[in-house]
């Protein structure tokens, strides 16, 4: 049987690669801040960046997935300790252990900005914006380089917006703020967002640990279609059994209110923004995603 070891696994998309994983073939180790009941678990805080030395003895894959993300409340240097200290740190005791497989969460952010019309593909690399991006795709170079000196299969994925059962971030913020009345009818903006299914994330994880053509590149993963700030707020609306509000609020007044507070700013620039990414390498590989946004009920999403 083959070890698997999984950071993150507490998390949204942590919980979900823990459920996949086949424990008929596979014995399963985690890395988390306290014990997971019925898990074998290295207790430990990736931001001290004390790693035990045997953390990873007997594991054939790695797929690490914890990190910070969009957290105003931690400091430039707490990223940069947890999302590329560390995450080096793990993939040279990795490399010394003698894992097979190293498979890295990451995201579109490493990639930069949108660069035409065109879908963001693997090879437009730009300069990241945001300290989020910047430690991730800082983190990308690093085991690209480990996985070329040491022989380890080394795998990147980067993901796109991420929605299903008990989703995070702003777009959880999203749904409980149309679930509960507070959030505001969004204007009719042309903007593109690429999203992907956690299922189907899950999936793309699994293949690019497995396919020996993965070894050594970067994955962009999404569902393939892109929809509008619009569009994603009356799903959700749908979703809820919400009636679609026929009136809107105007985007100079998101603006204008944006105006007197960065962070507030930065979330209006993110919900009306492009960010449109192309998944044709990974498809290339074998993955086919099976959910759209349009296709989820309540329960599902």
């Amino acid at each position: 049987m083959k070890k698997i070891f999984i950071t993150g696994a507490s998390g949204f998309v942590g919980q979900k690669l823990v459920s996949a994983i086949d424990t008929k073939k596979n014995t399963l180790r985690v890395l988390s801040r306290s014990n997971l009941p019925g898990i074998e678990t290295v207790v430990c805080d990736l931001q001290s960046g004390n790693i035990p030395d045997d953390t990873l003895k007997g594991v054939d894959t790695v797929f690490h997935l914890a990190g910070i993300a969009h957290d105003s409340t931690k400091q430039d240097d707490q990223y940069i300790t947890v999302n590329v200290k560390a995450t080096e740190k793990l993939a040279k005791l990795a490399a010394i252990s003698g894992v097979r497989r190293f498979v890295f969460l990451s995201s579109v952010k490493a990639g930069g900005s949108l660069l035409n019309s065109l879908p963001i593909t693997e090879s437009d690399q730009a300069e990241p914006r945001g300290i989020y991006g910047k430690t991730k795709r800082e983190a990308e170079l690093k085991l690209l380089e480990i996985g070329r000196q040491s022989g380890m299969h080394v795998s990147i994925i980067r993901s796109s917006l991420v929605y299903g059962p008990v989703m995070k971030g702003n777009l959880g913020m999203m749904f409980l703020g149309i679930e509960k009345g507070w959030f505001p009818s969004l204007p009719k903006v042309v903007n593109r967002r690429s999203m992907v299914h956690v299922d189907d994330l899950v999936k793309a994880i699994l293949l690019v640990a497995k396919d020996d053509r993965a070894n050594g590149e970067i994955f962009i993963v999404t569902d393939g279609t892109p929809h509008s700030s619009r569009e994603i707020y009356e799903i959700m609306c749908k979703l809820l059994g919400r009636s679609i509000p026929k009136w809107y609020v105007p985007k100079f007044i998101f603006n204008f209110s944006a105006f007197f507070s960065l962070s507030l700013r930065q979330k209006v620039n993110k919900l009306f923004e492009d960010d449109y990414y192309s998944s044709e390498k990974i498809q290339s590989i074998g993955f086919k995603p099976q959910r759209s946004l349009k296709e989820m009920n309540e329960t599902s999403f």
